[in-house]
């Protein structure tokens, strides 16, 4: 287990490397740069700006520079607002993480339930629906869905704010980015329950005459969380970042906003700071989960 850990670590930070190296790159190579506006300083103040945040300097001697300043973590501060990126980050996050949070909760429990519906009832109408309203919910984008909640229930009913900043604010945006997760785990419990039910062990409960309850969630549901558990890793640290999309549509200032705003205002620092955050935050999320495994199938080695 711990030489399976310590591999993995090692290989996250090659990971994390690689996507640091990438976007700096890619995001110097894009023509123009976050003084260049309709409201440019002047070329003597352009100057001054762009040699304090040594932009002046060739872009592989800003990139060592950077990792430098990384691995005391220090993020650098904004090139827009010049405060400090990793509080920026912090506040953001705060709001990312419970909304993302919520949301993966309510994903994962409805999913399970549903999932698990379906599969005991197969072929019957309860599962019908259930595929058909799956089918539906994963065919269709976040931002599309999102959309259309913010006109019904905002605009047209009237039933949630538009603008505001109490906890009624984030009811759609939590049903926004539960939708397509809670389809798709819906689908792998369903799947997953259907192959378990059909097990030898299953079937031996149920000739020992174990209750039905008991053969359910201590022997099929036990057994099919395992793809359920391999796809909520990486899910929940897509989710808790919350929707970049979904964030700016209802107007909540988490992470995703930030992301953004500064692809927007070319402010290479928060683009850079947020890309390492969410590939740190993935790369954490896969680990746990497959150590999760283990605890779920004792059988699973890392071997």
């Amino acid at each position: 287990m711990a030489k399976y850990v310590v591999k993995r670590v090692l290989l996250a930070i090659v990971t994390v490397f690689v996507i640091c190296a990438i976007t700096f790159f890619a995001m110097n190579a894009i023509p123009g740069g976050p003084f260049e506006s309709e409201k440019a300083p002047s070329p003597e103040v352009k100057a001054v700006l762009m040699e304090r945040y040594n932009l002046d300097k060739p872009v592989m001697t800003q990139f060592v520079l950077y990792l430098k300043n990384l691995a005391h973590g220090d993020f650098g501060v904004s090139l827009k607002t010049g405060r400090e990126i990793s509080k920026t980050l912090l506040e953001s996050f705060k709001v990312s993480a419970y909304l993302g949070g919520m949301a993966a909760f309510a994903a994962l429990i409805c999913g399970l339930i549903l999932g698990s519906t379906a599969a005991l009832m197969r072929n019957k109408w309860p599962d019908r629906l259930i595929v058909f309203f799956s089918t539906l919910a994963t065919a269709v984008p976040s931002f599309v869905f999102a959309t259309l909640l913010l006109l019904v229930f905002c605009i047209k009913l009237g039933w949630f704010p538009v603008f505001s900043t109490t906890q009624k604010n984030y009811v759609l945006p939590i049903i926004s980015l539960a939708v397509y997760p809670t389809a798709y785990i819906t689908r792998l419990t369903k799947t997953s329950m259907l192959d378990a039910l059909g097990q030898d062990y299953v079937r031996t409960a149920r000739a020992k005459g174990v209750s039905q309850l008991k053969v359910i969630f201590k022997h099929a549901l036990r057994n099919a969380l395992i793809p359920v558990i391999t796809y909520f890793g990486p899910m929940l640290a897509y989710i808790l970042t919350g929707s970049l999309v979904v964030e700016n549509i209802f107007t909540i200032g988490g992470l995703g906003s930030k992301f953004v705003s500064s692809i927007t205002n070319r402010d290479y620092p928060m683009i850079m700071a947020t890309t390492i955050f969410l590939a740190v935050l993935m790369v954490i999320m896969n680990l746990i989960s497959d150590l999760i495994y283990k605890l779920v199938d004792p059988r699973i080695t890392f071997e």
